[in-house]
């Protein structure tokens, strides 16, 4: 069976296709010529991940699994959430998302945050939603230099390292992305 994962970031692609089960050839959104930027218009994770999988099964035709991620921080009513890649401005500037939630946790006693990965999965008419959640806190300072978006002030529940200071390998086996992509691979397992 073919399905296409939403994403054009072959290190993606790579990364989950080595965990499919053999019967699933996986490909990306340039593998079936997809170009167009996919609206992520939703108020919710879980919309934009649905959009995304909704837009490739119906336009191409092709069962396909997308993933949308948030961050969600308890004292700021789970903002910055949806809007996590966006927070400081439609540029997706890392940077300026990371300052921006500093300040603003500042006075703030309670740092305590989540990192919420949604996968929804289309295959014919059936729609699957697969969830990772990677519990912990921002911290006051920026440390690591691994990873990408807000790991560099995000440490997990358990760890004294933040995602930016851990492996690629370690990250996957405790963050939330990973987690959602092994409940999909598992639901693919037994049910293809």
């Amino acid at each position: 069976m073919k399905l296409v994962f939403a994403t054009h970031n072959q290190n993606k692609v790579r990364e989950v296709s080595a965990l499919m089960p053999s019967q699933i050839e996986l490909l990306s959104l340039t593998d079936i010529k997809c170009f167009e930027d996919i609206p992520e218009t939703a108020d919710t994770i879980e919309g934009n991940a649905q959009i995304k999988s909704t837009y490739v099964k119906e336009k191409y035709g092709y069962n396909c699994f997308a993933d949308d991620t948030g961050l969600e921080v308890a004292s700021l009513n789970n903002a910055p959430g949806v809007y996590s890649a966006r927070y400081a401005g439609p540029e997706n500037d890392a940077e300026a998302n990371m300052n921006k939630l500093l300040l603003e946790l500042s006075a703030k006693p309670n740092r305590q945050s989540q990192f919420k990965t949604v996968i929804s999965l289309r295959i014919d008419t059936a729609e699957e939603l697969f969830i990772g959640i990677c519990k912990g806190e921002i911290i006051k300072e920026k440390r690591g230099d691994q990873g990408f978006g807000y790991d560099p002030i995000f440490q997990p529940k358990g760890f004294s390292e933040t995602f930016a200071q851990m492996t690629l390998e370690q990250k996957s086996e405790v963050g939330h992305r990973g987690k959602a992509v092994r409940k999909l691979i598992e639901f693919l397992s037994s049910n293809f």
